[in-house]
Parts: C-alpha cells; sequence; structure tokens
C-alpha cells in the first residue's frame, strides 16, 4: 500500500492522549495527515504536535466520513463502545486503550512483541491490553513457549498515574495533607489493595483483567492465574512480583538468557550492586525490565520475577503505536 496514511487520535488532551502524540512524534511513522480529536469540552484547544499546530476537535459521528485509515483511542470504555464500531465501518482500523473491546472474540488483544500476528484477522478494532497484563505479557511469552507455564501468581503494586490525572492529583495533594478526591482512601503513605470495582467472588474488576487477558494472549484458556493488584503511592511505573510455575524442568541460566534475548525485556539483575528493576528507571522509556530472577525452591519448577514498566508509554500509549507500526507494515 503506497497510499499516504491518515491517522486520528482520539482523547487526545487525556493522560494516555498526550502521550500518544509524544511517542508518535519519537516513532515519526510514514503519515501524511493526523487527527485530533476530544470531548466537546476540549474541542477548539490548541495543541502542538509534530512541530506545528493543531485545533482539537469534537468527537462526533460524522468525524470519520474522511477517509482515516488508523485511529488511537484513548478515551473511555463508553466512548469507545460508541464510536469504535463508526470509524470501523468507514474503513477504519480502531487500536483502542480501553476495556470495551479486550475480551470480545471478534477483537484480537495484542502486545506486538508478543502475539504480532493476531493484527493480521481484525475486522476493524485491535484492543490494546491493560497495562499491568502488558508488561508480564513481555516477560512471560517467551518463557511460556519454552517452558510451558502451568501456573501464575501476579502480585501488583502500581502507580497513581494508572489512574488518570485523578490518582496522579490525590497523590500530590495528599502529599500536602489535603483528602482524596479519586480514590477511596489517601494514596500518600498508603498502598490501597483496590483497583477498579470489586466482583462478586471478592477479586477486583482489575484482577480479573489480568487472569482473563493473560489467558486469552498465551492462548491458554485454561491457564490457572490468581492476582492481587496494589495502587502504591508512586507517581509513574507498575511493579509486579510474578510467581510463575512451569510444567517443564528448567535451567535458572539457560532462563535468564531466553528472557535476555526477548524482544522488549531488559534484564537488570545483579543484587549484589543492587542493580534490580525500578518505577524510576523505567519511566519515560517503552522497555519491560525483569530483575529479582530466583527459583521458587517450593515447587518443582518454579521462578520468580520482578518486573516494571512505565505504565502510561508501554502500558498504554507506546504499545498501541507499536501495534500502530506492525500494522503498516502489514498493509504494505
Amino acid at each position: 500500500m503506497n497510499k499516504k496514511l491518515t491517522v486520528a487520535v482520539v482523547g487526545a488532551t487525556g493522560m494516555v492522549g498526550r502521550t500518544f502524540l509524544k511517542v508518535l512524534e519519537e516513532k515519526k511513522l510514514p503519515v501524511d495527515t493526523y487527527y485530533l480529536f476530544a470531548s466537546k469540552k476540549s474541542a477548539g484547544s490548541k495543541v502542538e504536535f509534530m512541530g506545528k499546530e493543531y485545533v482539537i476537535e469534537e468527537l462526533t459521528e460524522t468525524s470519520f466520513d474522511r477517509g482515516i485509515d488508523i485511529a488511537l483511542f484513548s478515551a473511555g470504555g463508553s466512548i469507545s463502545e460508541k464510536f469504535a464500531p463508526i470509524a470501523a465501518s468507514k474503513g477504519c482500523v480502531v487500536i483502542d486503550n480501553s476495556s470495551a473491546w479486550r475480551m470480545n472474540d471478534e477483537v484480537p488483544l495484542v502486545v506486538p512483541e508478543v502475539n504480532p500476528e493476531d493484527i493480521k484477522w481484525n475486522k476493524g478494532i485491535i484492543a490494546n491490553p491493560n497495562c499491568s497484563t502488558i508488561q508480564a505479557m513481555v516477560a512471560l511469552k517467551p518463557l511460556d513457549d519454552k517452558y510451558k507455564i502451568k501456573r501464575v501468581v501476579y502480585s501488583t503494586y502500581q502507580a497513581v498515574s494508572g489512574a488518570g490525572v485523578g490518582g496522579w492529583n490525590d497523590l500530590e495533594k495528599g502529599l500536602q495533607g489535603e483528602a482524596p478526591t479519586k480514590f477511596p482512601h489517601p494514596i500518600a503513605g498508603n498502598c490501597i489493595p483496590h483497583i477498579d470495582v470489586f466482583l462478586p467472588n471478592g477479586y477486583t474488576k482489575e484482577e480479573e483483567k489480568m487472569i482473563k487477558e493473560t489467558r486469552k494472549i498465551l492462548g491458554n484458556p485454561d491457564m490457572r492465574i490468581t492476582a492481587t493488584t496494589v495502587r502504591v503511592p508512586v507517581f509513574n511505573g507498575h511493579s509486579e512480583s510474578i510467581n510463575v510455575e512451569f510444567e517443564n524442568a528448567f535451567d535458572l541460566d539457560e532462563l535468564k538468557a531466553t528472557l535476555a534475548s526477548a524482544p522488549g525485556v531488559v534484564i537488570h539483575d545483579d543484587p549484589a550492586n543492587n542493580v534490580y528493576p525500578m518505577a524510576v528507571t523505567a519511566t519515560g522509556t517503552d522497555e519491560t525490565y525483569v530483575g529479582r530472577i530466583r527459583r521458587d525452591e517450593s515447587v518443582e519448577n518454579g521462578v520468580n520475577l520482578w518486573v516494571v514498566a512505565d505504565n502510561i508509554r508501554k502500558g498504554a500509549a507506546a504499545n498501541a503505536v507499536q501495534i500502530a507500526e506492525k500494522l503498516i507494515e502489514y498493509m504494505n
């Protein structure tokens, strides 16, 4: 396909939307025209992007009547549910950052380092996984391929930026003694074992997302997985303790080498010199950092991993732009 591409960003003024613009500037995709959409409230505002000034347009049902090839959505589930099918019906491929389409059997759920081939069977919508799932998949996929995962135990330590501007403000203002407005409890000096709503089984929706999305991406609907997700007083960068049990035996050095050669993975694992993945190191980057790699001596074939990534970049914007890159590659 040699035609010049047109790309839209929906939700361009939000935290992830602004990061979309930053990553797009860095990646320099072969795009001729961009359109930036947001809510009526933001329409008319101006942003600097690609060295020029863009006016934010209000997203409407006719926004896609102009030959847009790809649209990056980060405007919330209800907006995606309404407007993604409209965009797709006009020949646009939507890469959606909300949870609206992730578990739809007709929609691929993609991490480009893990399952890029799933992009090819899209029917106009491709889903970006949950931020906490994305970084876990980058680390787990090469290990599943080699040793076959039997069971996963997730414990996450998730930054406030994962809850948007409101979460960020709660920590910033909470450090000055103000009461929270986004979270049900103060986050400054605290850990809250509650992300998204509680479900009848006692898990939160965030925990359920990690479980279901992992099964879908790895193509194993029966994989045994449990999760506990916790909001911590960190501005940016999600950290995860991942305990994995394999069907097959492994050599620890070989396992480390497998991770080191995996796409998107950076090993930070030199505890003698205090080298391990940290949120401050991951912030501003698109890689997934893995360290504290050690055998779980309580089971036959188990390993413990500490996995960290920038939740707004790799966990949202950069992953979506990477999907767009692959999509353009497949279009040509």
